[in-house]
């Protein structure tokens, strides 16, 4: 089993490459990953049928008992070959039904398959937690399947209904599941349905996962979204709502009726649910004009009857719904596919317009008829021989322990409905093949609706037509043989109370074969006056329709959404922070009050110096809110963080501490990088009134966050897991720096979860930033040597760097290109500087720093196991040497820097940790373990290498990375941006500024130029 779904899953991965190599041919690959699911259950029939289970159990996570728990026995079994072989079947359809020409098919491809996939998971799963993860995995997909035609407004509309009312109501499942297997006080499903729990947990979880099943299998009141998603294309259509998905809802109640199938209150929602779909889907198919929606309709239909046979709680009843599941999906996905034939044929399928067609496609009429039999129940077809057991289920053993009403209501209601069976398979055959007369076709006033021309008919590749004849053929093999239907099927049905259930082809004159003659001349009747029927049926009352509630809802819940989003969101960044501190204030602080615990000693300091760095931090935190100027604020706040690093220093942290202050040396400068084109003032607002409300707002949550902090560490009532950390770090990560040992051996997990977001921060940042596709192309300066000489005079002039003169004046330009490469120059960029915006102090302080930092970064990187440094440290120091580069020399020197993408970076240092993290699972290790390796090298001495040194590496990259990419969309681009003269949204250019054009601004950091009506920039 777990070999059949790794094949769906490399299919799906691989599929877009196979259908871009092989075109429209790919789907024939595609189709050996549901063949295998089918192979597989085959293979294994002689082993299910005497009870020998194939199971699989993969270990998750032992100490949270979550397993990969997979289970096939009969009902499993029947699944997978139903899901396998009609999705193998719709695969190879696929082939020849989407045009080469066709958008969208590498998608489509993986699609499907990751659908097969699901849909083979969901079956086989033996945990129930598990079993969800499948479910919403198969909502997901169908979504994406539904919504193909992704640029046709009623295919969207059809997958957002489809996703919202699926999700519901697996939700509501969820929760069912979680009450059921804590009740049981397992999540084996097998070991549950063996022993189901009782009382209210009991009547809980049936409510909720009848509600998940009748989402699925688009019962009443859910029904509307199935006929809605025939906006998808046919082979959809074919497999999801005939064969797979909406069987998953059949499938959950067939899994669980065994146990349930006697609580009064599952027996009355599936008798309401199965009885009310079947009726409902039936009368509305007689009145459908489109041959998808009279199967859509139908569809409806036949799973209430589906729903109503295994869920009602007998043997005899449930074998029956067993082989209607099976004859279910054979004939409705052929007929679904004869329709794909049709309608690529004759170009429409409005049965009012199709007239001729069963002449011009004989071999498709065939499958359609033969499906169709089986469907309306003829002998002799899988379709009648079902549709008899369940006529003599219901006549001998009625609806189990219901009132005997009941029972008759029931079998009122399944003669009713097979009645409205018989009359719409007529209608679909008659109207998708019947040569009619010009009273039965639509009249030529609209030459959109013209009949069509029988001699225009395309006959269709072998490849569609032979899937829907495989199945209707099926339906009719597996009726000929029904006992061995029977000895297939009747291990599941005999986990059913009461008396055993036959399939045969004839029962006999008994009460059955009657309720059949009336259910044929029922039918018969209301095809053979289906005008007047029609006609009735416009003439009805519709009442409250299940769609038109649906919608009604979602417009009554955006408009909802919209007020309550004008009312929250105001677009104001102090008022959100105002309710979330608030909130906090309230809530956390009130509990605190309430709870009137108090702090225990306190010490306010253990030397004068923590007093002075404590008085630096708050002295310049309340600077910082009062500061009208931002650069001002900005550095008031960077004072306060080294504040903060020189209190861990003194509390004896020095990995905090050195993390702290290139934390917030970069901080810092990606601060003065976007100020640069922000205005120089703050807003004179708020008001004084509101200066007060924010005051007192920060003073309560200050007040509150001390409180915590005296208060939390008295107390704790249990050992602090800390207390262990150093001899673990030592025995296990082989590392005496407890910090760094935690973070890429004890809690490594937590640390790949921080880089991945990490890699996601600057992504978003760069997106933000760049207004057009980035490229890889990394800017480098142009050599004098080697480039054109008029090159470095082009890049000044871009830059603005040349007087206008020098621009116009030939023998001014020479004067200054010769000048320029005379010039000594410190930084590889240093030429593309103008002369005034150039520090030779800078330039020759960065070229003495430089590779220092760089070897300082290695010395961090290497020795961090140990002693105070690590990755991420590491990483920190390459990028301030990297961000003094790029101060010194501007953006051109920074590509002379760091010669490379930080995608590339990025990419790579995750890829490394995740790698890491991966080895030791081939040598039977758990993921992250890190391993010790202890040699002697000559010259070195004795070398103790521990493993997750590449792990931290990797950390190292994603910071570099990270900073890079901060450097480029921050710095270089918006250095870009400035060359052009664009200005930014919130004032514009905001003169010269300390880091103005990327390179160090001398004495010209003033705020000249700004205006007082600048984006509300005071005076």
């Amino acid at each position: 089993m777990l070999a059949v779904l790794l094949a769906h899953l490399v299919l799906a991965i691989v599929a877009p490459t196979v259908m871009g190599v092989l075109g429209r041919r790919g789907y024939l690959l595609l189709a050996l990953a549901p063949a295998s699911a089918a192979v597989y259950a085959a293979a294994h029939t002689a082993a299910v049928m005497r009870g020998d289970h194939p199971t699989a159990v993969v270990e998750w996570i032992p100490a949270l008992q979550l397993e990969l728990a997979f289970r096939m026995d009969t009902l499993a079994w029947l699944m997978m070959l139903i899901v396998g072989g009609v999705g193998a079947l719709v695969l190879v359809y696929c082939s020849a039904y989407f045009s080469a020409a066709a958008s969208g098919q590498r998608r489509f491809g993986a699609v499907l398959v990751g659908f097969a996939g699901a849909m083979v998971g969901l079956v086989v799963s033996d945990d129930l937690l598990l079993l969800f993860v499948f479910w919403e995995l198969t909502t997901v997909f169908s979504y994406l399947l539904i919504g193909h035609y992704a640029d046709r407004k009623a295919s969207r509309r059809a997958a957002m209904q489809a996703i919202i009312v699926t999700t519901m109501g697996g939700l509501v499942m969820l929760g069912g599941v979680v009450v059921l297997g804590e009740a049981a006080g397992t999540y084996r499903m097998s070991e549950v349905v063996a022993a189901p729990p009782g009382g209210t947990a009991a009547t809980v979880a049936i409510v909720c996962l009848l509600v998940g099943a009748a989402t699925k299998a688009a019962l009443i009141p859910f029904h509307f979204w199935l006929p809605a998603a025939m906006a998808a294309p046919t082979p959809v259509s074919a497999y999801l709502h005939a064969a797979a998905m909406v069987k998953a809802g059949v499938y959950l109640v067939a899994r669980f009726a065994p146990a349930f199938g006697e609580h009064a209150v599952w027996q009355g929602l599936v008798v309401a649910l199965g009885t009310g779909t079947l009726l409902l889907g039936g009368y509305r198919a007689l009145r459908q004009q489109d041959l998808k929606l009279v199967l859509a309709f139908g569809t409806v239909s036949q799973l209430g009857l589906i729903i109503l046979l295994v869920g009602l709680g007998t043997r005899s009843a449930a074998l029956a719904g067993l082989a209607m599941l099976g004859a279910h999906a054979m004939f409705k996905a052929s007929l679904f596919l004869v329709t794909g034939i049709v309608d690529a044929a004759t170009g429409t399928r409005d049965l009012r317009r199709l007239t001729g067609v069963g002449r011009a496609l004989p071999v498709t009429a065939l499958a359609g008829a033969l499906a169709t039999a089986s469907m309306i129940g003829l002998p002799p077809l899988a379709g009648y021989v079902a549709k008899e057991a369940a006529l003599e289920s219901l006549v001998h053993d009625g609806a189990g322990n219901l009132p005997a009403w009941v029972s008759t209501y029931v079998i009122v209601a399944v003669v009713g409905g097979s009645a409205l069976t018989f009359a719409y398979g007529l209608r679909f055959w008659w109207g998708a093949f019947w040569t009619k007369s010009a009273t039965d076709l639509t009249a030529a006033t609209d030459p959109d609706a013209c009949p069509i021309d029988p001699a225009q008919i395309h006959r269709q590749s072998r490849l569609m037509v032979w899937p829907p004849l495989i199945l209707a053929v099926l339906g009719l093999a597996s009726a000929l043989v029904p006992h061995l239907g029977e000895d297939l099927l009747a291990p599941h049905a005999a986990l059913y109370p009461g008396e055993d259930g036959h399939l045969t082809l004839w029962g006999g004159a008994g009460p059955a074969f009657w309720l059949t003659v009336v259910v044929v001349g029922s039918g018969i009747a209301l095809f053979w006056w289906r005008k007047p029927v029609e006609r009735l049926q416009h003439r009805i009352p519709r009442g409250v329709e299940a769609d038109r509630v649906y919608r009604r809802s979602m417009r009554l819940l955006d408009e909802i959404a919209a007020d309550v989003t004008a009312l929250t969101q105001r677009g104001s960044l102090p008022f959100y922070l105002g309710v979330i501190l608030l909130t906090t204030v309230v809530l956390s602080g009130g509990t605190l009050l309430l709870s009137g615990v108090g702090p225990g000693e306190v010490r306010l300091w253990d030397s004068p110096v923590q007093a002075l760095a404590g008085i630096v931090v708050v002295v310049s935190a309340v600077l910082a809110a009062r500061a009208r100027r931002r650069l001002k604020a900005v550095l008031l706040v960077g004072v306060s963080g080294y504040g903060v690093a020189v209190l861990f220093m003194i509390h004896g942290a020095p990995d905090l501490a050195l993390t702290q202050v290139l934390v917030e040396t970069i901080t810092l400068v990606v601060f003065v990088l976007v100020l640069r084109r922000l205005p120089a003032y703050f807003s004179n607002r708020p008001l004084a009134g509101s200066r007060y409300l924010r005051l007192a707002i920060g003073v309560a949550v200050g007040v509150t966050m001390a409180a915590f902090a005296l208060v939390a560490p008295g107390l704790r009532s249990a050992t602090p897991v800390s207390v262990d950390f150093p001899d673990e770090a030592y025995v296990y990560g082989g590392g005496k720096n407890i910090v760094n040992v935690t973070l890429v051996d004890m809690r490594a997990w937590d640390t790949m979860g921080e880089i991945s977001v990490l890699l996601v921060a600057a992504t978003g940042v760069a997106s933000l930033v760049f207004l057009r596709m980035r490229s890889g192309a990394i800017l480098r300066a142009p050599d004098p040597d080697d480039a054109d000489p008029n090159e470095l005079v082009r890049v000044n002039a871009a830059l603005g760097l040349l007087p206008d003169s020098a621009r116009t004046d030939e023998r001014a330009r020479s004067e200054i290109l010769e000048r320029a490469t005379r010039s000594r120059v410190w930084l590889a960029a240093g030429r593309t500087l103008a002369p005034q915006r150039r520090s030779v102090v800078f330039e020759v302080a960065t070229r003495l720093l430089f590779h220092s930092m760089i070897v300082l970064a290695m010395f961090l990187l290497f020795s961090g196991h140990n002693a105070p440094g690590g990755g991420f440290a590491a990483g920190l120091v390459t990028g301030i040497a990297i961000i003094i580069r790029y101060l010194a020399g501007g953006r051109y020197e920074l590509g002379e820097a760091a010669p490379v993408h930080p995608g590339l970076l990025l990419g790579a240092g995750l890829f490394l940790s995740v790698g890491v993290g991966l080895i030791p699972l081939a040598f039977g290790g758990e993921p992250l373990q890190s391993f010790i390796v202890e040699t002697d090298v000559p010259l070195f001495g004795h070398v103790k290498l521990v493993t997750s040194l590449f792990f931290d590496i990797g950390v190292y990259l994603v910071v570099i990375g990270l900073v890079l990419d901060i450097l480029r969309s921050l710095g270089a681009e918006v250095d870009r941006h400035a060359d052009r003269g664009d200005d930014g949204e919130g004032g514009g250019r905001t003169g010269d500024t300390l880091l103005s054009d990327g390179g160090y601004g001398a004495a010209q950091a003033s705020t000249t130029g700004h205006s007082s009506t600048q984006d509300g920039g005071a005076a």
